[in-house]
C-alpha cells in the first residue's frame, strides 16, 4: 500500500481549511484517512499552520510520500531538516 500525506479540505465554499492527514494513495481528497498529522488554514494572514512534528517525522521515516503543497509547509516548518539530520545519525554520519 503507497501512503501519502496529503491535504483533506474541510471548511465551506469560499472558505477553505484543511487538515494535513495520511492516506491510502488510492483513496479520494476527502475519504478516509489513516492519521491526521496537523491543520492549515490559508486564509488568514499570515497563514496558520499547525503540525505534529513526531506524527509526521514517523510517517516520512516509514516510506510516506508528500504532495507538493505538504512538502513546502513541512519545509517552512523545519519537518524535513529534522527527518534529513534524523537519518545523517542513523548513518553513522555527523
Amino acid at each position: 500500500m503507497a501512503v501519502k500525506i496529503r491535504l483533506r479540505r474541510i471548511g465551506t465554499t469560499n472558505k477553505p481549511m484543511y487538515r494535513i492527514v495520511v492516506v491510502d494513495e488510492r483513496s479520494k481528497r476527502d475519504g478516509k484517512y489513516l492519521e491526521e498529522v496537523g491543520f492549515y488554514n490559508p486564509l488568514i494572514n499570515p497563514p496558520v499552520v499547525q503540525i505534529n512534528d513526531e506524527v509526521a517525522l514517523k510517517w516520512l521515516k516509514n516510506g510516506a510520500r508528500t504532495t507538493r503543497r505538504v512538502y513546502t509547509l513541512f519545509k517552512k516548518q523545519g519537518i524535513l531538516d529534522r527527518l534529513s539530520q534524523l537519518k545523517r545519525k542513523s548513518e553513522g554520519g555527523n
